[in-house]
């Protein structure tokens, strides 16, 4: 993950590291160090750390920077503007000793789920790269070469006692994780570990390669919910992609008409900007009735409503504002647009097609379900090109600029 990427860079420039938790951080003192006026007063915890490292140039990581929260007794991202500004960190104070120590050399790393909740002038300090998630085939070598041997170890098996199959590693990942990382899948293989030691330590009879028929006994039932396209086609419902903090992943629209006076309805949880994008959907079929197959006083003449599966999980932002025009044209026109297709993309009042954020994410979900052609903005053509072969391997793009060029296209 994020902080064995940090272990890893300071091993590749062989300095020392140094990790400091800032997760529930609330105190600005715990940073800059509390005055020698205070009972139990310390350093603060960067020059803390470089006392613990013997070296003035570590690679320090902050973990999970986005949990910091603020008090009454301060604001500690507000205290580290000074330590991460390379134009200030020449000089930065720490209370308990009460001198100005050099910053400079430090490789400052820091680690965040989610960008959003970090304080504007803090992130503009830094340069912000995001770790995307694993491809499956990833994930199962992760697990063969780091993750089985680690359990195994730590539950005192030996590396002859258990083996996990490929096909038994594909379906815990499908069936029983949910995530863009490993740690729930290392969590399911611990499992299996301590199911094995139990049975060896009573003298109960297991497999020594555990095959995919045997994860029930081990595991249980399966927990993640499937992702899959299929079942989850016909006219009014058409297959989104969204970018969450557990990565990427599909989303079903679906909409429904009735005979009414033009009234749109919207249900799922949706966000602001979420029933914004399926007002505009709205009024862009208002404007282009023909698109739908009707006319103006029979537009009018029609309800729409318009779900998103899944109602107790909150949804936002843009980009399902294609998603959303062409599950209305669908429903409108009572037909089913072409199979295993996916689409993101946000939309104007006048039809254009803008490109969105979390390409590659959105192609893993779309990967993970049986997708097989993506709707994307042309915009967003420059994102899939920067994108590695293996991640769009099986996969046709087709790149459009307006909502006309959507339409075309899905029926």
């Amino acid at each position: 993950g994020k902080t064995s990427l940090g272990k890893s860079i300071a091993r590749a420039l062989g300095r020392k590291y140094v990790r400091i938790a800032l997760g529930g951080m609330h105190d600005e003192a715990e940073i800059r160090g509390h005055r020698k006026t205070y009972v139990g007063a310390l350093p603060g915890r960067i020059l803390g750390g470089i006392n613990k490292a013997g070296t003035s140039n570590p690679v320090i990581v902050l973990d999970e920077i986005d949990k910091l929260s603020s008090d009454f007794k301060g604001d500690p991202s507000s205290a580290l503007l000074e330590a991460l500004d390379p134009e200030q960190n020449g000089t930065f104070h720490d209370n308990y000793l009460d001198i100005d120590y050099d910053l400079s050399n430090v490789l400052f790393i820091t680690t965040a789920n989610s960008i959003a909740p970090i304080q504007p002038a803090l992130l503009d300090r830094m340069e912000v790269i995001n770790v995307s998630g694993y491809l499956a085939e990833e994930k199962i070598e992760i697990a063969k070469k780091y993750l089985v041997p680690k359990q195994l170890e730590m539950h005192g098996l030996g590396k002859k006692t258990l083996k996990i199959s490929t096909k038994a590693l594909k379906k815990i990942i499908d069936e029983y994780t949910h995530e863009s990382g490993v740690r729930n899948l290392e969590k399911q293989i611990a499992k299996i570990a301590r199911v094995t030691a139990k049975k060896i330590a009573l003298e109960e009879e297991y497999p020594s390669t555990i095959e995919p028929e045997h994860l029930k006994e081990y595991l249980g039932l399966p927990t993640a919910a499937h992702d899959r396209q299929k079942g989850n086609e016909g006219p009014g419902v058409v297959t989104g992609l969204a970018w969450t903090q557990m990565g990427g992943e599909i989303l079903f629209i679906e909409s429904s008409v009735s005979d009414g006076k033009g009234v749109l309805t919207m249900t799922g949880n949706l966000g602001d900007v979420m029933k914004e994008s399926a007002t505009i959907a709205y009024q862009y079929i208002k404007a282009h009735p023909a698109m739908a197959g009707m006319t103006s006083a029979e537009f009018a003449a029609k309800d729409l409503h318009v779900h998103v599966p899944e109602g107790a999980t909150p949804k936002d932002g843009p980009s399902a504002g294609i998603t959303m025009v062409t599950s209305m044209v669908s429903a409108l026109r009572g037909q089913a647009i072409k199979k295993h297709i996916a689409m993101t993309g946000e939309m104007t009042l006048r039809g254009k097609v803008l490109p969105v954020g979390g390409i590659k994410e959105k192609i893993l979900a779309a990967k993970r379900a049986g997708v097989e052609t993506i709707v994307i903005s042309e915009e967003n053509r420059k994102d899939v090109e920067d994108i590695k072969e293996i991640y769009v391997k099986g996969l046709t793009f087709h790149y459009v600029q307006t909502i006309s060029d959507v339409i075309d296209f899905v029926f």
